[in-house]
């Protein structure tokens, strides 16, 4: 089970002891994702209800995002403004794309599309109905599915750890997942399976935009999906 704990801490803060690990189980442990993401899920699904079971939507979303967000210590939103940062350098050479997305400072893309984002997710969570708290039980396991399938259909930005992944992981991995995944949707909230569009469409966008992959390219694609499922949920009703 090392592969698990070490997902869960490397995609949240979870309390867990201390594993004994090298470079490559890191990369390994990439294959447990989205069972890291079910547990997400599980945290943020018990938080909408605890503020519905209070009787209101708005404090049942607010519980929810706040739960989101601390879970996964706003790793994910971090890679956001990142790439957002990278997608307005875009226009310049690919060093200086590099350079931008690299550096700690927050610019003004990734102020406006972490602001937006965050409050994209809480009107979506306002706007979910109690039968649909499966659905948000769903959605960050599938949207952690979705970096087994962009690091093997992009190219490495750079060497680091998102590089390595590619190396730790085969098809079989991501098309397992997806068909326990097309299984859970089919069953609890089939507007889910507008995943199967989402992941492409940013792998497209990131190779068109930015040029490949990265840490940052996973975290904002993993946001982007979640978000994504929300409004498909919303839609769906």
């Amino acid at each position: 089970m090392r592969g698990l704990v070490l997902a869960l801490q490397f995609l949240t803060r979870f309390p867990l002891p201390a594993v004994r690990a090298e470079p490559e189980d890191f990369a390994r442990s990439m294959r447990w994702f989205p069972a890291a993401g079910l547990a997400v899920g599980g945290a943020v699904a018990g938080a909408w209800w605890l503020g519905d079971l209070l009787g209101d939507r708005w404090l049942a979303a607010l519980f929810a995002l706040a739960a989101w967000i601390a879970i996964t210590g706003g790793l994910h939103l971090d890679g956001l403004g990142d790439v957002a940062d990278g997608a307005g350098a875009a226009h310049k050479d690919r060093a200086r794309l590099s350079a931008v997305m690299a550096d700690p400072h927050v610019g003004s893309f990734a102020v406006v599309a972490i602001v937006l984002h965050v409050l994209a997710k809480l009107v979506l969570l306002h706007a979910l109905v109690p039968s649909q708290i499966w659905g948000l039980l769903l959605a960050p396991p599938l949207a952690r599915i979705a970096p087994l399938f962009w690091t093997l259909a992009l190219p490495p930005l750079h060497e680091g750890l998102a590089s390595r992944f590619r190396s730790t992981v085969s098809w079989v991995h991501p098309a397992g997942w997806s068909i326990v995944a097309a299984a859970a949707s089919l069953f609890a909230a089939p507007p889910l399976l507008a995943v199967f569009l989402i992941v492409p469409a940013w792998a497209y966008w990131l190779k068109r935009k930015i040029g490949g992959i990265s840490g940052d390219g996973h975290g904002a694609g993993i946001e982007v999906t979640e978000t994504l499922l929300l409004l498909a949920l919303v839609v769906g009703q």
